[in-house]
């Protein structure tokens, strides 16, 4: 079994459509663990709890969380269906990253960061990270979000168990460019 791509079936389904399985997910985003299993069993033949497992546990970006009690499972982030995950307001570092696609920089200069579908603004602690989220998009182009200037003037910050920083938006003058080339 493929677990990557299994491993982004669910996450389209526990972030976007988990009708298109027949699930149901509560208001914290949280779906049973056998009904994801015999959801996704459906369309990925051999699916148990065991490749689910490790699912959760080697994918890279750490996209899934359990429960305390291991019974029900959810995406840690990155929704685009109203779910609150219970996210901590959290004190962001001075400097924070966004990674994109050169074909968003027009827009970004003008509007600033905005979740479009999502939730939330994803931010990267690392330039890194950023570039790999960017280069996902095309030529990628990375911002330095003043995240603690931001901060400073009442913006609220969350950290989601997977280390990604997010925010309701990033206004232009929070933001500087950073062209980088591959």
């Amino acid at each position: 079994m493929d677990l990557i791509k299994t491993g982004r079936y669910i996450s389209y389904l526990l972030r976007h459509h988990p009708e298109d399985a027949g699930l149901t997910l509560d208001e914290h985003g949280w779906v049973d663990v056998n009904e994801l299993i015999s959801a996704v069993g459906r369309t990925y033949k051999g699916f148990t709890r065991t490749v689910l497992d490790e699912i959760v546990a080697t994918n890279n970006k750490k996209r899934f969380s359990y429960s305390e009690d291991g019974m029900r499972i959810r995406a840690n982030q990155g929704h685009t269906i109203a779910v609150d995950v219970e996210l901590s307001e959290a004190q962001p570092p001075e400097i924070l990253w966004h990674g994109t696609g050169e074909k968003y920089v027009e827009s970004i200069n003008r509007t600033g960061l905005i979740p479009k579908s999502r939730l939330h603004v994803h931010l990267s602690k690392d330039t890194e990270t950023a570039m790999q989220v960017g280069s996902r998009h095309g030529k990628p182009v990375v911002y330095k979000v003043l995240a603690g200037k931001m901060a400073q003037d009442g913006y609220k910050f969350y950290l989601s168990v997977n280390g990604v920083w997010l925010t309701d938006k990033v206004p232009v003058e929070y933001l500087v460019q950073n062209v980088e080339e591959t």
